[in-house]
């Protein structure tokens, strides 16, 4: 796209500059547009796993509800508590929502459709994503009131202790592929098994981490059931209990668009991304976007199952599945993957 206006005579500074601007508006419409059906989709999966109806009055089976709720919080007054820290109290859910966004620059949607197609993308969606919690945490502080500031603390934790665990899975995963490039990653996922089956997950030694990953990413989103950062019981609405109108369409925004990031690094990580499942030349036919939404709606119906199934976690259940479950399980994985390799590798002659 670059050469293209640099074609039509733009320099290239501004022909780059407009290409990426253009590049991440495709990127972040489409995201902001799938959070809209995947919250419909959420509440249409807890109503029929509970034997209700769901949004079904605004549009056709209720499908505009998303954006009837989307247009009232905007119409809201925007109210910050007079104690409140003002800078920050407005700050903090746009750090979250922007912290939200900037993950999916190195996302590979396709092997030729990456907005920024880094060597280090891995590292980079570890660091931007743990950057979310700054969010959080300035909302606590900033609204001056107690029961978002103990959110903020238990998110902190929280978010800290699986990051871990999570570290530790994809170290796992980089030894395994040799590479923390994210689109050469999925290519390695190709014929994993028996050269038929797509994906590190039908390895039965990355199968467990696999299963860690997953209900890390439950809770590094605060799903169900770790949310205990919206504890309604104790904590009224968490961190979020403060803010109304679009601050807090933001948060909704942002936490949506986080579960949808986790459910394609789920896919793309251990699940052969824009791959087919299985290595056989027709499945190729289908562009490597539709297999990549495909497992990522398959994701979503299991965030969704499992929080309409699974009751609360007490806050030490939590912190010890963390610690001493996943921190301990994902070491000795990465010993045993080091060690598997070791074994079957052959080193590069001098």
């Amino acid at each position: 796209m670059t050469s293209w206006f640099t074609y039509l005579g733009l320099p290239f500074g501004a022909a780059w500059f407009i290409a990426t601007l253009i590049d991440i508006l495709l990127i972040a419409f489409p995201v902001m547009l799938a959070v809209a059906f995947i919250i419909y989709a959420d509440r249409k999966i807890w109503a029929a796993m509970a034997l209700r109806r769901g949004p079904n009055v605004v549009g056709p089976f209720g499908i505009l509800q998303s954006f009837a709720d989307g247009i009232k919080v905007f119409l809201q007054e925007t109210i910050i508590p007079s104690g409140a820290n003002k800078g920050l109290f407005v700050l903090a859910p746009i750090v979250t929502f922007t912290v939200a966004l900037i993950v999916w620059a190195v996302v590979p949607f396709q092997a030729d459709l990456i907005l920024a197609n880094i060597n280090v993308g891995l590292l980079y969606v570890l660091a931007a994503s743990s950057l979310g919690v700054y969010g959080i945490i300035l909302a606590g502080w900033s609204s001056n009131s107690k029961y978002p500031f103990f959110s903020a603390i238990r998110a902190a934790a929280q978010m800290v202790s699986y990051e871990v665990a999570i570290g530790f899975v994809l170290i796992s995963i980089v030894l395994w592929a040799g590479t923390f490039n994210l689109a050469d990653i999925v290519d390695a996922q190709k014929g994993t098994v028996l050269g038929v089956l797509n994906g590190f997950g039908f390895n039965p030694l990355l199968f467990p981490m696999a299963v860690v990953f997953f209900i890390s990413s439950l809770a590094e989103t605060q799903r169900a059931p770790f949310d205990l950062t919206e504890a309604e019981s104790e904590l009224v609405a968490g961190y979020q209990t403060e803010y109304s109108s679009m601050s807090f369409a933001l948060y909704w925004l942002g936490e949506y668009a986080n579960v949808i990031l986790m459910c394609v690094l789920n896919a793309t990580l251990f699940w052969g991304g824009y791959l087919p499942p299985v290595d056989w030349a027709p499945l190729y036919w289908v562009p490597g976007i539709i297999w990549l939404f495909i497992k990522m709606c398959a994701f979503f119906f299991l965030f969704s199952w499992v929080k309409a199934t699974v009751p609360r976690y007490r806050y030490d259940q939590l912190m010890r599945l963390g610690w001493k479950v996943f921190l301990p399980l994902s070491l000795v994985f990465v010993f045993l993957v080091s060690g598997y390799l070791m074994l079957v590798r052959v080193g590069v002659p001098a």
